[in-house]
């Protein structure tokens, strides 16, 4: 990708992103970050960062490299059976365009289903995807996921949402 990515090649980058992670392909998913991105998913509504603040994940690349191999591992007994996921998005709004800065911001409202045996778990909210172009393919630089809840008494999530 040589010039500024279109707004369409933008939403399809959301949308391949979770693709990605209904169909278990962790490593290509996290190959869609910066080596510096975070994957944030707040604690409370328009909680202002995750440094100072606690949060349900708030995962750099050394984290997220560490739960992928969990999920590898036979070893992960909360993984078997293994969990399975599904995302339900609209359409993918651009938020902030700026090639200049090479600076693209993307707000996505999905209902997300995680699965494992009887249990179920829905969660719905707003992701907000931070994308730039990197060595010439578009690339995560920070994922927040705002849920509608994030306060409640929430069980753990297993998978990345």
């Amino acid at each position: 990708m040589n010039d500024a990515p279109s707004r369409q090649e933008l939403a399809d980058f959301v949308v391949h992103e979770c693709r990605l992670l209904d169909a278990r392909r962790y490593d290509e998913w996290n190959a869609l970050f910066t080596d510096d991105a975070i994957y944030w998913v707040p604690l409370v509504p328009e909680q202002p960062d995750g440094i100072n603040h606690t949060s349900h994940l708030y995962e750099d690349k050394l984290l997220r490299d560490l739960r992928i191999a969990r999920f590898k591992s036979p070893r992960a007994f909360s993984q078997q059976p293994p969990s399975r996921s599904h995302h339900l998005l609209q359409m993918p709004t651009v938020e902030e365009f700026d090639p200049a800065a090479n600076r693209y911001v993307l707000r996505t409202e999905f209902h997300y289903t995680e699965s494992q045996l009887d249990t179920q778990q829905i969660y719905v909210g707003t992701f907000w995807h931070h994308l730039t172009v990197h060595e010439g393919a578009l690339r995560m630089t920070h994922k927040r996921v705002n849920l509608l809840n994030p306060d409640a008494a929430l069980p753990a999530v297993q998978l990345f949402i």
